[in-house]
């Protein structure tokens, strides 16, 4: 589903992306893990063109959605749309339109952007709506919403243009405990249902519970990876175990 080889990308002097190299199967799900600062939210928002990588490539589905040298500014702008069109993007702060109803949400982009028809998607929409319990929302707007519900819509929009790809930076961080629990039942039903996602998170909770591979990144690198019990349970690099001791996850 995703190759990443040895992505780069600096902001400034800042060299926050040092040579990634990622590779993850349709069908399954990996968490991104490590301290604030290590590049991770970087590396999401650079697979769906977000940010433009300096260096190095990303194959999505089999297509090259970063740049090529030489390659024209409409060239590249085909690879970025093909990039977003087949990701779904969920934001830690949520990042709804308020002034647009929690249908209104989840409509506009399959009705603006890929131009469908309203009837079908809104059938599907509301489809949605039950899948993450809201159905009796849909009419409600995001400020009478509590944080999980909002959380839980923001899921439903990223699904709504049926992404091959489900992207999420730190989904749960912004909620309390009860709320988060809300969130992390929507995360399970879709790794039951085979949603290939990419997950940033700093709770161990949500990358042991959720993932198939978990990439600890330190300095813009992939410092360790592998399945969750083996990370967690018998990390081999000792930044990694330091990493987790820092959190109380050994």
């Amino acid at each position: 589903m995703i190759a990443v080889n040895q992505l780069t990308k600096s902001f400034g002097v800042t060299s926050v992306l040092k040579g990634v190299t990622l590779n993850q199967a349709g069908g399954t799900v990996v968490s991104l893990i490590g301290p604030s600062g290590c590049g991770k939210s970087t590396f999401l928002r650079c697979i769906n063109r977000l940010e433009t990588p300096d260096g190095g490539t990303i194959h999505l589905e089999g297509q090259l959605v970063t740049s090529e040298s030489g390659e024209s500014s409409r060239a590249d702008e085909a690879r970025r749309q093909r990039a977003r069109s087949r990701t779904g993007m969920v934001f830690q702060s949520f990042n709804l339109f308020p002034h647009l109803t929690v249908l209104e949400n989840i409509l506009e982009a399959p009705l603006r952007v890929q131009k469908r028809p309203r009837q079908e998607v809104e059938h599907e929409a509301i489809q949605l709506l039950r899948k993450v319990g809201l159905e009796n929302r849909r009419d409600f707007y995001p400020s009478a919403l509590s944080g999980g519900q909002q959380q839980r819509v923001a899921i439903a929009r990223a699904l709504a243009t049926k992404p091959a790809l489900l992207l999420m930076d730190e989904p749960t961080s912004a909620l309390d405990p009860e709320m988060r629990e809300e969130v992390l039942r929507v995360i399970r039903g879709l790794r039951e249902e085979g949603m290939t996602m990419m997950i940033v998170t700093h709770e161990m909770e949500l990358a042991r519970m959720a993932a198939d591979q978990v990439f600890f990144f330190d300095g813009g690198l992939v410092a360790e990876s592998g399945p969750p019990e083996t990370v967690f349970n018998a990390p081999r690099f000792e930044r990694t175990r330091d990493f987790l001791r820092s959190l109380g996850s050994r």
